[in-house]
């Protein structure tokens, strides 16, 4: 086989399948967000016969960007424009369905982010949020999810059939769920004793104090927090 030939082979093997796994990821995509649409008007339509104050509300920022709001929390939701295999020691490639055909392991990559809905409202740059999920889907639309929250853990290994609107909307539900259950902590008061003048005059006008749910605080790792230390949630 000539190095034309090789070149020739793999663009139609392995190029024409990201491209068939980026359009399945596009599509999940599409479908989550007609899911969180209609759950935003649901939510918001619901609660707002039992308190007005509080705001659902749903943003579709571009083609692969959106958020839901809810009160005091954001779902951001990414979909990564690029396609991803994953190291030869991964789990991944234990399972059966994998293992007889490698190319089932590419996946397209929805990540699912939880920030303060103040950061958002006052443009607070510096604001932490955390990764909660992350969606695979490859080329057959089959898909797994990677996350710490318990109520998710059916999703963890692969799917056995492509994804499904019932499917996407059990976990945006347990993502709702879990966002508006991992609340703000106090920051420790040793991680505030200093504050610079720049700080303050910010915040008077932008409320630019850094702000996370957990900022401040140490984990079981010992390191500062990260969303492992509430897989329990």
């Amino acid at each position: 086989m000539t190095q034309h030939e090789i070149i020739l082979k793999l663009l139609q093997e392995k190029s024409s399948m990201k491209q068939d796994v980026y359009l399945k990821t596009q599509a999940a995509f599409d479908e989550l967000r007609n899911l969180l649409k209609a759950q935003s008007d649901r939510i918001s339509s619901a609660i707002n016969t039992i308190d007005k104050r509080i705001r659902v509300e749903f943003k579709d920022v571009g083609i692969q960007s959106m958020f839901i709001k809810v009160a005091g929390d954001v779902l951001d939701f990414q979909m990564h424009t690029n396609v991803f295999n994953f190291q030869t020691t991964h789990p991944i490639y234990k399972h059966s369905y994998v293992r007889q055909n490698p190319q089932n392991a590419y996946s397209g990559i929805i990540s699912i982010y939880n920030f303060l809905a103040d950061s958002y409202k006052y443009n607070r740059l510096q604001d932490v949020g955390y990764l909660i999920a992350r969606i695979f889907i490859n080329r057959e639309g089959r898909f797994w999810v990677e996350t710490r929250i318990k109520s998710l853990q059916a999703y963890t290994s692969i799917s056995e059939q492509a994804f499904s609107a019932d499917a996407l909307q059990h976990i945006i539900d347990h993502l709702i769920i879990f966002a508006i259950e991992f609340d703000l902590y106090t920051p420790p008061f040793e991680q505030m004793l200093q504050v610079t003048v720049a700080e303050l005059q910010e915040k008077a006008s932008a409320m630019a104090l850094r702000t996370g749910k957990r900022l401040g605080f140490l984990g079981s790792s010992g390191h500062e927090f990260n969303i492992e230390d509430v897989s329990n949630l």
